[in-house]
């Protein structure tokens, strides 16, 4: 039987140098969220599936419905997980005496089966953060700021756009639009698709009028809504004043924002590349989903980055291993060197292949430092450091040797 020797569709290998970038990504949103706060938790991959399931399956999210589903040897119904949130119900089910508010962490890999296209894949790694039993608006500017704090870090410059689920429910009703879900699944489509047919496709749940005077509401501003007393409009208000005091400047209010159906319950908000539509960051305030096995409302928010997408966007340094060690018949004296850089917190590794072919290693790797390591050298106490970029070569004693790697 021939055997196709090939990737699953929608998965993929990371290799170096992209995998060297990937980890230096995860590195510093790890570093970020542990200095906000934030501690990690790690939950199964496998899920029973009906922990999965939208209460109401005719008006499941995408996420949802896209879900892997799997049978185990006695038949029990599973799936892949397709996000962390979930989750988090069933840990405070069985764990109701977690003190409050929870700041949890988790980073790692999340399944779809769903169509793939450039940039979408039926694995990929979700960095998510969340904060649990804390329903002040301090809670969702934390989000917000800890977003700021990644993407500086990452030297990704963004635009954060902010609305409110019960101000966009107060607006639509307003105007006697019953069915509410529907037309917040059109609303939500106006960066792909454009006003105007996004208003055509809302006359198929309102009329002409209805749907004219909604966006003519949609359209006044913040003060407008806080003016005439629309719910969700004052938490909006209070988030951006929160951020202000924070220095979180790149704000922005966007009416049309709605977020996943399902679950969220006030503030939202999508973490745009500057001067683009696609969203590298997102999420919101979800009141009703961590507490509903015990049968009461337990307050959340979070926010949930993609590692595929930050990682293609970073701009930073990122760095192969340190130096290559090149023996020429002194294998020995360097693997007792390489065990002293070692013990510094220096990568290095080390070869004894020909000069010509070891050199042609090092470039392949990106390795910027080649120390030598012969007669001449160990006689002498001192090793010939090469600069792979430069061509510049140092006759150097282990300490200054060691010393130079550390730079």
């Amino acid at each position: 039987m021939k055997i196709e020797v090939d990737t699953v569709k929608g998965f993929q290998d990371y290799l170096p140098p992209e995998s060297l970038k990937r980890e230096a990504v995860r590195k510093i949103i790890e570093k970020n969220y542990k200095l906000h706060g934030f501690l990690p938790i790690e939950t199964p991959t496998i899920e029973f599936d009906e922990l999965m399931r939208s209460e109401t399956p005719n008006e499941e999210d995408e996420a949802i419905s896209d879900r892997f589903r799997l049978n185990d040897r006695a038949g029990r119904n599973l799936g892949l997980r397709y996000e962390f949130t979930f989750q988090l119900a069933r840990i405070f089910k069985q764990n109701p005496n977690i003190k409050l508010p929870f700041r949890r962490y988790q980073i790692g890999q999340v399944f779809r089966d769903e169509p793939i296209g450039a940039g979408r894949f039926r694995e990929f790694t979700q960095c998510d953060v969340d904060i649990v039993g804390d329903n002040s608006i301090d809670a969702d500017a934390e989000c917000l700021l800890l977003v700021k704090d990644i993407l500086n870090d990452l030297k990704i410059k963004s635009e954060i756009q902010i609305n409110n689920r019960k101000l966009l429910k107060a607006v639509i009703e307003s105007v006697q639009i019953t069915d509410l879900k529907n037309v917040m699944r059109e609303l939500d489509k106006m960066d792909k698709l454009g006003a105007d047919e996004v208003k055509s496709n809302l006359r198929k749940y309102a009329d002409p009028n209805q749907i004219v005077t909604l966006f003519k509401l949609l359209e006044k501003g913040l003060p407008f809504f806080l003016e005439n007393a629309f719910e969700g409009a004052a938490e909006l208000a209070d988030l951006i004043e929160k951020c202000e005091e924070y220095g979180i400047k790149e704000i922005k209010l966007n009416p049309f924002l709605v977020r996943g159906f399902g679950y969220y319950t006030g503030n939202v908000f999508e973490v745009k590349i500057a001067g683009e539509k696609n969203t590298i960051a997102a999420g919101g305030r979800y009141d009703n989903t961590i507490g509903k096995y015990l049968l009461k409302p337990i307050p959340a928010v979070g926010i949930s980055f993609g590692l595929d997408r930050v990682a293609q966007l970073a701009n930073i340094p990122v760095e192969t291993t340190r130096a290559m060690l090149i023996s020429i018949d002194k294998d020995r004296y360097m693997m007792k060197l390489a065990k002293l850089i070692r013990k510094e917190g220096i990568s290095c590794l080390t070869t004894s292949e020909k000069i010509g072919k070891a050199m042609e290693l090092a470039n392949s790797l990106g390795i910027q430092k080649v120390i030598f390591i012969g007669d001449a050298e160990v006689s002498q106490k001192k090793f010939k450091m090469r600069d792979m970029k430069t061509g510049e070569e140092k006759l150097l004693s282990e300490s200054r040797l060691i010393n130079a790697l550390k730079k």
